[in-house]
């Protein structure tokens, strides 16, 4: 299956096998690595795209892209939003709007026939489709993949069908459709456990699964309190332009520099809000309104009450070509 990939691509597959953060002991070490893999991912594939969710990982990473394709000269690639069709608002409305400011092509990976039969029928999250209202390509993912055997499945995003048909069978339409040869994604080793063992340059070259292509991860050693001190202390210093260079950290929500409103800063307002992160608008929860960046980091579970992310679904979704 390897051979079948582009001989044009030299990466080294086995970059960062079996490190986890500790390998990189400074937050430069980190945005140094970072550099260097998104480099690598911009100069090897001849169409690469990132997944851009809006969510702190992806925007740091899409950062990461537009300062390396600004210094180097490289055409930055287009961004991949997966529309599932239960976002917040907020959500779309902020990638929407970041994406006209760095000036990035934006597409939607969007499940068209699960999309038509809801909008058709009115359904709301919750509310059963029947797997013979789909296309046929859909119902062959269903039956023969899934191997589901039920008439019909809940228009939820944190199910088995659901997630694998408004995330997998969207985003790989979507690589098939753009030729997109890399994926640059910005998952992380302490996000969870299934995505512990991943590698700079991950390979996916099976074409019974998913189109052949690589996954590039920018952002693999950074921890999530990584990610907000890179925010605080690079990313929105530079963006907006009142922001104090010195890594000033908000307290609340209210607490921004004189003349900086949260419209300048590309951090998701659901943060502000007091998430951690950002699922379907249905399945999201919080436990508290203090800002993300401000809660217990190191003791809780970054992805708590988000069922699709349970140990079990998530290898099974992820062996699918879920992120």
């Amino acid at each position: 299956m390897t051979a079948e990939f582009p001989d044009y691509v030299d990466v080294d597959y086995a970059d960062g096998e079996s490190e986890e953060p500790t390998a990189y002991p400074s937050l430069e070490a980190k945005i140094e690595k970072a550099i260097e893999v998104t480099r690598q991912g911009l100069e090897e594939y001849e169409n690469p795209a990132v997944m851009w969710t809006g969510g702190k990982d992806s925007t740091l990473t899409l950062y990461f892209i537009n300062e390396v394709a600004d210094e180097f000269g490289y055409e930055k690639p287009t961004a991949v939003f997966i529309d599932h069709f239960q976002h917040f608002d907020e959500i779309t409305d902020f990638v929407e709007h970041w994406a006209d400011v760095w000036d990035i092509d934006l597409v939607y990976a969007r499940n068209e026939s699960v999309g038509e039969y809801v909008s058709e029928q009115g359904l709301e999250p919750g509310d059963d489709i029947p797997v013979g209202a789909l296309d046929a390509h859909n119902q062959h993912h269903v039956r023969e993949i899934l191997e589901y055997e039920d008439e019909t499945f809940p228009f939820l995003l944190d199910t088995y069908v659901g997630n694998h048909l408004l995330k997998t069978v969207a985003l790989n339409d979507a690589l098939e459709d753009q030729e997109i040869d890399g994926v640059i994604s910005g998952v992380r080793w302490d996000e969870q456990e299934a995505r512990a063992d991943e590698t700079f340059f991950s390979p996916r070259h099976d074409p019974d699964t998913y189109p052949p292509h690589d996954r590039v991860h920018p952002i693999l050693q950074f921890k999530e309190a990584d990610v907000w001190d890179a925010f605080w202390h690079y990313v929105v210093p530079e963006e907006a332009a009142e922001f104090p260079d010195e890594g000033y950290v908000p307290q609340s929500g209210e607490d921004l520099p004189e003349g900086v409103e949260w419209e300048d800063v590309p951090i998701s307002p659901k943060y502000v809000a007091g998430f951690r992160s950002l699922g379907s608008e249905v399945s999201t929860e919080k436990t508290t309104d203090e800002p993300a960046w401000l809660q217990n980091l190191e003791d809780t579970t970054e992805r708590a009450g988000r069922a699709q992310d349970k140990e079990d679904l998530m290898e099974r979704l992820r062996d699918l070509g879920y992120m």
